[in-house]
């Protein structure tokens, strides 16, 4: 299982939410590439960064962040937050990113993203779903659709859909540990899913927990930016899988 170090960025820096709120943001460091050395020089590969700012304007505003940690560090970057047209995902590859994370345009706008899956390549995409219960929620997490998390998963699967990652918005940014029982349903139903657990990672015993369930990944912020989990830790994880 790969751990992959989450960064979120307002104004450049980096900071993290609770419970996707703007309101209950706390910085963490001025300088995020800073953060992303400290994540490589622990042996880690990935990292998933989210544009908060984006996210709210909804079109890509943080690229130049993107940029210096992909044009400075070897990680493969997944990039998500306020990718809205085909003109925000080049800004993205662009700009250094491995992967754009997509979320409600998926929801929304299935003709768009099955497009840009068609132009760019579905293994160019890493697909976000926020569940609340087994339903897809979206815009900050504040609307809860019927969309059935087993049913979007499927579809776009058969879009050539590789990776996914699920945040429980119930748990994130709590530190109150993931949702077992969700991703073990979600991996036994789609057992050649390439799946990223997400939210209330708190210890460094849910990361062993979601490895025993079947978790491809696992993405660890907060956790991480409040010392639960350190880098020694991290290290000693990623050393041993």
């Amino acid at each position: 299982m790969v751990i992959i170090p989450a960064i979120d960025i307002i104004d450049g820096k980096c900071v993290r939410l609770t419970q996707g709120d703007y309101q209950q943001k706390k910085i963490y460091n001025e300088n995020p590439l800073e953060v992303a050395k400290t994540f490589e020089d622990a042996g880690l590969k990935r990292l998933h960064l989210v544009d908060l700012d984006g996210a709210k304007a909804g079109a890509v505003q943080n690229w130049k962040v993107l940029e210096a940690i992909a044009g400075n560090t070897s990680l493969v970057i997944d990039f998500g937050g306020g990718i809205k047209t085909a003109g925000d995902v080049d800004i993205v590859f662009n700009a250094g990113a491995a992967l754009a994370t997509i979320g409600s345009i998926a929801v929304k706008e299935e003709y768009t993203f099955v497009q840009w899956l068609q132009h760019y390549g579905a293994d160019k995409f890493l697909l976000g779903a926020d569940v609340k219960g087994e339903k897809i929620a979206i815009g900050g997490w504040l609307e809860t659709t019927d969309v059935d998390i087993y049913h979007f998963i499927e579809k776009y699967m058969g879009h050539g859909v590789q990776q996914l990652f699920c945040t429980d918005v119930s748990k994130d940014g709590k530190l109150e540990g993931p949702s077992i029982e969700l991703y073990s349903n979600i991996i036994n139903r789609f057992p050649s899913l390439h799946f990223i657990a997400s939210g209330g990672v708190a210890t460094i015993d849910d990361l062993y927990a979601l490895q025993k369930i079947g978790c491809t990944g696992a993405i660890v912020g907060k956790a991480i930016y409040e010392n639960r989990i350190s880098i020694e830790e991290l290290r000693s994880f990623h050393a041993g899988n």
